[in-house]
């Protein structure tokens, strides 16, 4: 005879798996719940912490929120500009071996359209263009730059992806993959003397000149528009927005206690840490100029002054910057560099020959190939982090691949004899750079 032939047998045995069954499910609720305890209470800090940054939280989409995420393979992105920011922040375990800190770097390089943090600059300068109605796509418009490279790349990216030309002046002094690499993108590219930036020649100049005579033309109705890197406060805006608070978020909000970059611009040092400074709040972190041999900033910073008497103008060998690194160092102050030099609480001076004894060190301990500025930003990052006390955090930027830098700065590392498979080579970082080990 079976169960149904008698309900109060029936109804017993119901009763019994069921109360098994909730016996089980608390138990099993019991071992989990700390860890859903924990989670609750983190996500109540995070929200906490984003109400008193930017305001009230308000409700978002989930799943928009996902695709934010720094998993930008976990769904389709909507053209080139979905590929700029959200990189990495790597460990670079070699040197933080060598210091006995963590030495972090936001791996920059992969910005998806140009390859370098001026993906985030020069999408923001477009946008904020658009805005204004100075570019208009589909009118046939032009964005003329002048830059040392990596500004001109990703504007020539961007261009082309949002119906613009681009027209590109650089110095003649700079690597020529630069220029090939702009010309095959599609820019017009000129290279032009080195001269002061006095000198209606030089590349800044000349590029702000050829905007204004594309606008003033009668026979078309484009427009030229003159990006003013190193003038528009749209180059600092974008790190403020974007690369700050992603290395805050990368650092469990914001663990860090040192931040190291160079500047050309002076936008992502300014932003950076603007934001890290006064939005996040972190007042004791300290940022430090990454600075190479010739720029005058590092005097700035230091003592006041913008340069030395051995570093006038007329005494370098070139007019600019007395060095073969591209892309940072400079001898006068932008409006970029302004809105954050009050933030900067010290310099490191960096010369070709360490750059490019950290460079090849880089490529031998980690895999790291990297570009003449990242070198600089890693020694300033070594240097600073033996400063601080062992097991600190310091992050710094990895600004670009040295693929862009064969012609000039890895041949000259290939000239010092660094790559030579003969040649004895140290394992000792320090000794290496030239620098003596800490008294901590």
């Amino acid at each position: 005879m079976s169960l149904s032939d008698h309900p109060r047998a029936y109804g017993t045995v119901a009763l019994t798996v069921a109360f098994i069954a909730g016996v089980i499910v608390t138990l099993g609720f019991k071992d989990i719940y700390p860890e859903l305890e924990s989670r609750y209470e983190r996500r109540k800090k995070r929200s906490r912490r984003g109400s008193i940054l930017f305001g009230p939280v308000s409700l978002e989409d989930r799943e928009e929120s996902a695709r934010s995420s720094y998993d930008r393979g976990s769904s389709i992105i909507d053209g080139i500009e979905g590929t700029i920011g959200n990189t990495p922040l790597i460990k670079i375990r070699s040197l933080s071996e060598a210091t006995g800190c963590t030495i972090l770097a936001k791996a920059e390089f992969l910005n998806g359209a140009g390859g370098s943090p001026k993906d985030r600059v020069a999408l923001n300068m477009i946008q904020v263009a658009e805005e204004q109605g100075l570019l208009s796509p589909g009118r046939g418009d032009t964005i003329y730059e002048g830059t040392v490279g990596s500004t001109g790349i990703s504007l020539a990216v961007l261009a082309r992806a949002r119906g613009y030309n681009a027209h590109i002046c650089m110095p003649d002094d700079m690597a020529v993959e630069k220029s090939d690499l702009l010309h095959h993108l599609g820019a017009t590219v000129e290279r032009v003397p080195v001269a002061p930036i006095t000198d209606p020649g030089h590349f800044v100049n000349l590029a702000r000149a050829r905007a204004k005579a594309h606008t003033a033309a009668p026979d078309t109705p484009s427009r030229g528009f003159f990006a003013d890197q190193f003038e528009s406060l749209a180059n600092y805006t974008a790190h403020m927005k974007t690369t700050g608070p992603e290395i805050f978020e990368q650092t469990d909000g914001g663990q860090l206690d040192a931040f190291i970059a160079g500047a050309g611009t002076g936008g992502t040092i300014a932003g950076v840490a603007k934001y890290l400074k006064e939005e996040a709040g972190l007042t004791a972190l300290r940022v430090v100029l990454a600075d190479p041999q010739g720029s005058g900033l590092y005097n700035k910073i230091r003592h006041g002054v913008m340069y030395s008497a051995t570093e006038r103008e007329g005494t370098r060998r070139r007019q600019q910057v007395d060095t073969m690194v591209e892309g940072i160092g400079i001898n006068r102050i932008t409006e970029n560099f302004e809105a954050g030099r009050g933030l900067i609480d010290d310099a490191v001076r960096v010369t070709d020959e360490q750059a490019s004894h950290m460079a090849r060190w880089l490529v031998e301990h980690d895999g790291i190939f990297i570009g003449s500025s990242s070198a600089v930003n890693c020694v300033a990052a070594v240097v600073t982090a033996l400063k601080l006390p062992k097991g600190s955090r310091v992050v710094t930027i990895l600004c670009d691949s040295g693929t862009r830098h064969l012609s000039k700065f890895w041949k000259h590392i290939a000239a010092m004899g660094l790559e030579d498979e003969t040649a004895e080579h140290s394992d000792d970082l320090l000794a290496v750079l030239g620098i003596p080990k800490p008294q901590r």
